[in-house]
């Protein structure tokens, strides 16, 4: 059976197709239609599609929603368009979040140590396999939520492609696989690792559904990546960094929240209960709290931590972290923001700043072990 065709109907110039994943398109259940040629396409007078169709303009809108290689294909067997769907339901550019453990590496100016260079890419390869454990997880237990979110309907999970039991079954191989990787690779690391495993279990269960604590939740997630990097290279690291990295990854969940109340409008409780609570108004009041004490933890991290160059020429990354607040915020009053992975690699703004950043906050480090 065909788990997805081509674009299928022309009627009164809209133009309808499939929410699309990978080269397939995603299909929930059958109708027959009358179709036209449209473009390159072929004239087709009785079709077979499915119903949950998105117009083509609605999907140019939010193309920024979809991957790159998302793109209409003239059919798709079962079982290759399932695997496909599997691997967009591991969320590997969510993998981008896990790049938090190599922060104790470049901080610690230890990247040209080959041993402490593979053992933080080993360590970073077994966090993103936990994680895409608990997407797997998160997605199947939101299923029939999801399926009515604009959105997340077209996550392979929702969308039918990939059964919850599959997706389960996945999920359990790749927790099991990490978890005792991670063990094996740092006793410390393993039990951070399974730390990591029931926050992100707690909060797609639980957590995600309490107001304020799904935020914390959120941030739990990221301060454990960095404390995690730190571990498996076996190096110290500041206190403020975490206190930074917590404050930041508080932004981005309440940029998220404020992203989801703009998409889903007057719908939104329907979707997640705690979403009736939440305003845009007191997202924006708790934005502005938590980037301001961002900033300063963060000035105080590049003058104050042990590491840090005698000579406060950290400090010139402040000016670098305040723009990219600046420019956060300017997405999220837009509407522009979501998934962080998405606001990164879709915003050249941001990204550059994040290049930016990187590459002085290194050098300076480098330059005052050197000297």
């Amino acid at each position: 059976m065909l788990c997805g065709i081509i674009l299928v109907t022309h009627s009164d110039t809209r133009v309808y197709a499939s929410p699309l994943y990978g080269d397939c398109l995603v299909i929930t259940q059958r109708t027959d239609v009358h179709s036209q040629s449209v473009g390159a396409l072929n004239t087709c007078h009785q079709t077979t599609i499915w119903v949950g169709a998105i117009c083509m303009r609605e999907a140019r809108a939010a193309r920024y929603q979809l991957l790159p290689d998302q793109r209409l294909i003239r059919e798709q067997t079962g079982l290759v368009a399932s695997l496909r769907g599997l691997v967009v339901a591991l969320r590997p550019r969510q993998w981008t979040k896990n790049g938090l453990l190599l922060v104790a590496l470049a901080f610690t100016a230890n990247v040209h140590q080959p041993v402490l260079l593979v053992n933080a890419l080993l360590g970073l390869a077994l966090f993103c396999m936990l994680s895409s454990a608990g997407y797997l997880v998160n997605d199947a237990l939101d299923v029939e939520a999801d399926r009515q979110h604009p959105t997340k309907r077209l996550r392979p999970i929702p969308a039918g492609l990939v059964p919850v039991p599959v997706a389960l079954t996945v999920a359990v191989l790749l927790a099991v696989a990490g978890l005792c990787g991670a063990v094996a690779l740092n006793p410390r690391f393993g039990i951070l690792a399974l730390a990591y495993l029931i926050l992100t279990a707690t909060y797609s269960r639980w957590l995600k559904h309490i107001v304020l604590l799904d935020l914390f939740g959120i941030a739990a997630g990221f301060v454990l990546r960095a404390v995690a990097g730190a571990v498996v290279i076996g190096v110290p690291i500041s206190p403020w960094l975490y206190i930074a990295t917590m404050l930041g990854a508080l932004l981005i969940g309440l940029g998220k929240r404020r992203s989801e109340l703009q998409a889903l409008g007057d719908s939104a409780a329907e979707h997640r209960k705690n979403l009736q609570v939440y305003s845009i108004e007191l997202i924006d009041q708790l934005m502005l709290i938590v980037s301001s004490a961002a900033l300063v933890t963060y000035a105080l991290y590049t003058f104050s931590a042990e590491n840090m160059p005698k000579d406060h020429s950290m400090m010139l990354t402040v000016p670098v972290v305040l723009y990219g607040l600046f420019r956060y915020l300017l997405l999220a009053r837009d509407g522009d923001v979501g998934a962080p992975e998405e606001v990164l690699l879709r915003d050249s703004g941001l990204r550059l700043t994040v290049a930016i950043w990187a590459v002085l906050a290194v050098s300076i480090l480098y330059v005052a072990k050197l000297a």
